[in-house]
């Protein structure tokens, strides 16, 4: 999500009537939360994907769209600041801003990330936090990580059949890792989740779209949730699944393809789209961003499932990061 990043810019409040309106949202964030979808979207993508599922998927998934809904919005249950740690360290998980990392081709793991970061950032005139890896976000890093939790749980659940033991404990894990994933599939169908734009527009504006630090809940969250009954989706996500041959190049190519649609949202925005019943444009537009979720959502599950049967490769030892030339493989592994 991007309502909580601390370096997003804020608009003075310079009339009466801004302060009003400002403090009448504020007052409305506190009986609704400002997360991303906010409960009902995500609920709506997990749902729908778990009902998009094809027979070949085991039936303890297919039977669990309840539990999958439930899921959808957990990490936004890890935001309070009671809990302090855990919100710092999520909160990057939600977003990336795809203008920052443009030319750089992207690791598949997180920490080759920091350090393809690092080096840019030490290129960069000023060194700019802009480039800290918190700052731009690390949305495909906790997306690919998740999956693969999920192909491991899949995993589990084929030897246990195969060893005649209860599958009960990987059908849990199966179904958590599944909504858990759902979650950042969900923020990624959003395009204000791929951009420095995420809560108002920010440089140069000569189109006069919003600046307006509240333009993504009033999106995401107030208007999904007073139109959801306009805004059903499933029928615009395919039944056939996609079986995804390199999940984490796919799904940097789904993040892209929202990443397209960032001034689009802020049209619709100008045109009065989210305001109210909102417009055809507007709830077409935000039809086909919740069924791009869960049909990604829906192919993710079904390909670490089919992954799941493969036999895991043994992997090279990591180098170690403080020193990369320390360390080489055992013989053993060689």
């Amino acid at each position: 999500m991007h309502s909580f990043r601390s370096h997003g810019h804020v608009i003075p409040m310079k009339t009466a009537a801004h302060r009003a309106a400002l403090c009448a949202l504020a007052i409305l964030s506190l009986l609704c939360p400002a997360w991303p979808w906010g409960n009902e979207g995500h609920s709506a993508i997990n749902r729908v994907a778990a009902e998009k599922l094809p027979p070949d998927v085991p039936a303890f998934l297919r039977n669990a769209a309840a539990q999958l809904a439930y899921l959808g919005p957990e990490p936004d249950r890890w935001r309070e600041t009671s809990e302090l740690a855990l919100k710092r360290a999520q909160e990057p998980d939600h977003f990336i801003d795809l203008e920052m990392v443009e030319g750089m081709e992207l690791p598949p793991d997180r920490y080759s990330f920091y350090r393809a970061l690092a080096a840019k950032r030490a290129q960069t005139p000023g060194n700019p936090e802009d480039l800290l890896p918190e700052r731009v976000g690390l949305q495909p890093y906790i997306a690919i990580e998740v999956y693969e939790r999920l192909v491991v749980a899949f995993r589990e659940y084929r030897r246990a059949l195969l060893d005649h033991r209860n599958p009960d404990f990987a059908e849990a894990n199966a179904i958590f890792y599944a909504g858990w994933l759902g979650h950042y599939v969900g923020d990624g169908a959003n395009p204000m989740h791929t951009t420095i734009h995420h809560n108002g527009w920010v440089g140069p504006n000569p189109k006069g779209y919003t600046t307006a630090n509240t333009v993504h809940w009033k999106m995401e969250g107030i208007f999904v949730a007073a139109n959801l009954k306009q805004l059903q989706f499933a029928d615009l996500v395919p039944t056939p699944p996609q079986l995804l041959t390199d999940p984490f190049q796919d799904y940097l190519h789904y993040l892209r393809d929202s990443h397209q649609l960032v001034e689009t949202a802020y049209q619709l925005e100008k045109e009065g789209g989210f305001d109210g019943e909102g417009t055809a444009a507007s709830r077409d537009f935000l039809r086909h961003r919740m069924a791009a979720g869960a049909e990604m959502l829906r192919n993710m599950w079904y390909s670490a499932w089919m992954q799941s049967a493969q036999s895991p490769n043994t992997p090279a030892l990591p180098i170690p990061i403080g020193n990369p030339n320390q360390a080489k493989p055992p013989a053993s592994v060689q």
